[in-house]
């Protein structure tokens, strides 16, 4: 059977994320919540750095501009298989 992961709070995150910053050891906190180290240093960056815990919050300027072009890239490519049908077609009745 697979391990279910745990959800957590936005508040929950901010509390480890605060404990760590106000100087709590990470070891304490991982025997204290049974919590995974890398998960703590994680939540500590993200609370550091945006204040957030969303993931889409959490992305430099650069990653931003990935997924925008990314985006977009579909976007145009789903035009064009558009105009590329309504072309066949209109080859189609014009014969």
């Amino acid at each position: 059977m697979t391990k279910k992961q745990p959800t957590y709070t936005e508040d929950f995150k901010r509390k480890i994320a605060e404990l760590r910053e106000s100087g709590k050891s990470i070891h304490e906190i991982q025997r204290e919540y049974g919590m995974a180290k890398a998960t703590i240093c994680k939540w500590q960056e993200q609370y550091r750095t945006s204040g957030s815990f969303k993931a889409a919050d959490n992305l430099s300027e650069e990653e931003k501009e990935l997924r925008r072009l990314r985006k977009e890239n579909k976007q145009l490519r789903m035009e064009v298989d558009i105009l590329k049908q309504a072309a066949l077609i209109m080859g189609r009745n014009a014969e």
